[in-house]
């Protein structure tokens, strides 16, 4: 089993896009489940949302708690103490949505990659530019970098979930999934 758990701020998307991670990875024939986690449910406050899939019916029902992939939709939540990298499995995949590099030694022990989200949202006109809603950006992002899950089934279940702006979504997936970069 795969687990991954997504970490935002409420107005990012974190809940929609472990929603839409799901039903893509579903499309690419996993077992999937997906579900968030609240606090403080206001806008800016930092919230969590998981992603499990298999090959195999899932029968587990809690927080994910050592994932083996962490997607950070506000890089600045890594530097909070919020505690984003708890429990990471050695070499799993950090993505970051970061627009510049950040200093990343502490994290050496895992395979970190970035993508500037929150400007590709704002090129596509996703959220506001002091709010940028980067959740669908982030999924192309996250296709590119760990291979496990198609960008044609992003792509179909963005179409498919999205609540409005279809095709800046789609948009904005695609262009993250051409300029995510591993982090040196």
């Amino acid at each position: 089993m795969i687990e991954i758990r997504i970490h935002g701020r409420g107005g990012q998307g974190a809940v929609v896009a472990s929603a839409v991670l799901a039903s893509a990875l579903f499309y690419d024939g996993r077992y999937v489940q997906a579900f968030p986690a609240f606090g403080v449910e206001r806008r800016g406050a930092p919230v969590m949302a998981f992603t499990r899939w298999d090959f195999k019916p899932i029968r587990i029902r809690t927080n994910i708690y050592q994932p083996d992939h962490i997607i950070v939709l506000d890089q600045t939540l890594l530097f909070e103490g919020v505690g984003v990298i708890a429990g990471l499995k050695e070499h799993g995949w950090i993505l970051i949505n970061s627009p510049k590099e950040l200093p990343l030694s502490e994290f050496s022990q895992f395979k970190v990659a970035v993508v500037a989200a929150g400007d590709i949202a704002v090129r596509h006109k996703l959220g506001s530019p002091t709010a940028p809603v980067v959740n669908t950006a982030i999924l192309g992002a996250f296709s590119k970098m760990t291979g496990m899950v198609t960008i044609g089934s992003v792509i179909r279940a963005i179409r498919e979930h999205a609540p409005d702006k279809k095709e800046e979504n789609i948009a904005a997936a695609r262009e993250a999934y051409s300029k995510v970069h591993r982090a040196t």
